[in-house]
């Protein structure tokens, strides 16, 4: 059989293509319409997640932050009570047990010795109100104790200082003064304790046998470290004085 229609108009898998290179334009620019919507999709996939993790970390930012500020109360405390172990070990180590050194001291007063002044301080830089006044308190660097009074003789006051060198503790007894009255008139008593405008006690010496002196117990041996009179980190309401100062005056023997 011989086929005359013309080859340009014949129909089927055998018709030439009339389209030419536009075809194939258009399929290239197909192809890079369909990359592109798949690169921008996803990109758009990728900036979602990114956004999402951000989200998430802010989201664990946040409960950690609120954790963080929950313990917050328990830092605090923990501070403070380091902050209060510290000052009590501080207060510990800075008291001089004046309990124990009144007790023996209370012990070896002869009956023929008594006092109008007692004072006991841990460092000489502390003061004591009406108490007394002997410089040699200077030259004791650690705790010590200060005493006035009057004994009925010399003999009476060199007893005293050897008792008190009985103290567990002491290192040295000085001795500041021990006088007895200068001028007494015949059928005249010496000043006593009223004769004071201020009312403190001027001179206990009734009797020209009496002996005023003053007196510095030293406790050399245990100096109260530097924090005595520099705690460090005091809360409120905790005293440093207790342990650095004791004072009594008019103290009987």
């Amino acid at each position: 059989p011989v086929n005359l229609i013309p080859k340009d108009e014949r129909r089927g898998d055998r018709a030439a293509m009339r389209t030419g290179v536009f075809s194939y334009v258009l399929i290239g620019a197909l192809a890079v319409a369909v990359l592109a919507v798949g690169a921008l999709a996803l990109t758009s996939k990728q900036i979602s997640d990114h956004k999402a993790e951000v989200a998430q970390l802010q989201l664990e930012d946040q409960q950690t932050q609120a954790k963080a500020q929950s313990l917050t109360p328990f830092i605090d405390f923990r501070a403070a009570q380091e902050a209060r172990s510290s000052t009590i070990l501080s207060l510990a180590q800075s008291r001089f047990d004046w309990q124990r050194v009144l007790n023996e001291f209370a012990r070896v007063i002869p009956s023929n010795v008594w006092f109008t002044k007692v004072a006991g301080t841990a460092d000489p830089s502390v003061t004591v109100t009406n108490g007394p006044d002997l410089t040699t308190r200077d030259a004791v660097s650690g705790p010590a104790l200060e005493l006035e009074g009057c004994a009925a003789s010399q003999d009476a006051v060199a007893g005293l200082i050897a008792n008190l060198q009985e103290i567990d503790g002491v290192t040295r007894v000085g001795l500041e003064a021990s006088e007895r009255p200068d001028d007494i008139e015949s059928g005249t008593a010496a000043p006593t304790s009223g004769d004071s405008n201020d009312g403190e006690v001027s001179d206990c010496r009734t009797r020209d046998f009496i002996a005023q002196f003053k007196i510095v117990v030293a406790f050399d041996a245990v100096p109260a470290p530097a924090t005595a009179t520099t705690a460090p980190s005091v809360p409120a309401g905790v005293s440093t004085t207790g342990g650095s100062e004791l004072a009594s005056s008019g103290t009987g023997g």
